[in-house]
């Protein structure tokens, strides 16, 4: 029994945090903070959440971020890559093989390909309803210090304060132009890309991976429900807009190895999505300000190439909240952390990304004949010739809690 000279412990106030943007890196975020403890909201711009991207790629650095979260066997069971993956020429020539047997016996896990739309879904399920407000976006950041905290003002007047803001609203991040006004933007790529699921019917003759051509690059992989995830690349000035992209596509790669215009016939024009591809190619001097964190594409948006995008927001996501969680919740010290963490891994792998879809989309003739050898010649030295350079990329730990 408590005396009455005693006093009574005064309870310790819960932490909040506001997510800002809804994507696969800021709701990783959201719900290994909330599983943490956290009173968690997060403001997203759109009136719905939408699937942008059609499929994504987890890894296995990305299966072991999200076993973090609670959800890696959920995405696992999405694994429909089976046999070998096949890179070849437009005329249907294969230039080298990977196996998904190899891919697990190297790094533990299998690359599941899954729907945009399955990952949120998971994501989602693991954060309290209430969380998620839509129709919000971000305009406006004060950062805050030590002794208060940070506030986000949207774009309807609202004004929210948090002891910790982790921005995760994508490549145009309104909070990374207010955090490092003048820091430069994402660039342009050089090349486009569109992306599309198309029915099961279409996979007749179908072996899963990517044909390279001049200039030009070509996907497909097939999804758990027996659709198929298709996407392509091709060197373009940047900003065209095309009125029926498929349209687009099939003349692009209409007169390549079968089932590639099967596959692209088989979308509907209205479902084709069309981005440019860009990357950070000035790293940002840090990924935190005051009590703000940037995460995912907000911080180092990459090329596609080595389908590292959504996995390294994923990592960005559980390795903040592990270093929230060591150090007792102290923003001021684990954010610093973070940037240590974050920066130099992510800048190497952009780059390494970005060297890849630079060879990926060679347009010389010249150049791609001799890439083209070279693939065959490296190939048959050695059969993980294509894994190798995902070592020390897909080999990733998360932080280890105290």
């Amino acid at each position: 029994m408590t005396s009455p000279s005693t006093p009574t412990p005064t309870p310790t106030p819960t932490p909040t945090a506001l997510v800002v943007g809804a994507g696969i890196g800021g709701l990783a975020a959201a719900a290994a903070l909330h599983g943490d403890g956290w009173a968690v909201t997060v403001l997203e711009r759109a009136d719905a959440v939408e699937p942008v991207g059609a499929g994504i790629a987890i890894a296995p650095n990305g299966l072991r971020a999200l076993d973090t979260i609670g959800v890696g066997d959920r995405i696992r069971a999405l694994s429909a890559i089976q046999g070998a993956g096949v890179l070849r020429r437009p005329d249907g020539r294969i230039l080298a093989t990977t196996s998904g047997d190899a891919i697990r016996e190297r790094f533990g896990d299998p690359i599941v390909l899954a729907t945009r739309a399955s990952v949120v879904e998971a994501l989602l399920d693991r954060l309290p309803a209430g969380v998620l407000r839509l129709g919000s976006a971000v305009v406006d950041v004060d950062p805050g210090d030590a002794a208060r905290p940070a506030k986000v003002t949207t774009a309807d007047g609202a004004a929210y304060t948090a002891d910790l803001v982790v921005a995760g609203d994508g490549i145009r991040s309104a909070i990374r132009g207010v955090l490092f006004p003048g820091h430069p933007a994402p660039v342009y790529a050089g090349f486009t890309t569109w992306r599309a699921v198309v029915p099961a019917a279409a996979q007749a003759g179908f072996t899963l991976g990517e044909t390279w051509g001049r200039g030009q690059v070509f996907g497909a992989m097939p999804l758990t429900d027996g659709r198929i995830y298709w996407y392509a690349t091709a060197n373009r000035p940047e900003g065209e807009k095309y009125a029926d992209p498929r349209a687009e596509v099939l003349a692009l790669f209409g007169d390549w190895h079968d089932p590639i215009p099967e596959l692209v016939g088989a979308a509907s024009p209205r479902e084709v999505l069309h981005l440019d591809v860009h990357w950070s190619a000035t790293p940002l001097p840090a990924f935190h300000r005051g009590r703000v964190a940037l995460l995912g594409d907000a911080a180092h948006a990459m090329t596609p190439n080595l389908g590292q995008g959504g996995n390294q927001a994923l990592e960005d996501a559980v390795d903040l909240a592990a270093l929230l969680a060591n150090g007792g919740g102290d923003v001021a010290a684990a954010l610093p952390a973070y940037t240590a963490l974050r920066l130099p891994r992510t800048t190497a792998v952009v780059r390494k990304s970005t060297r890849m879809g630079a060879m990926a989309q060679w347009q010389g003739r010249a150049a791609v004949a001799l890439r083209d050898r070279a693939l065959r010649l490296s190939a048959r030295l050695s059969p993980d010739t294509a894994i190798k350079p995902l070592d020390d990329v897909m080999a990733w730990r998360p932080v280890a809690r105290a």
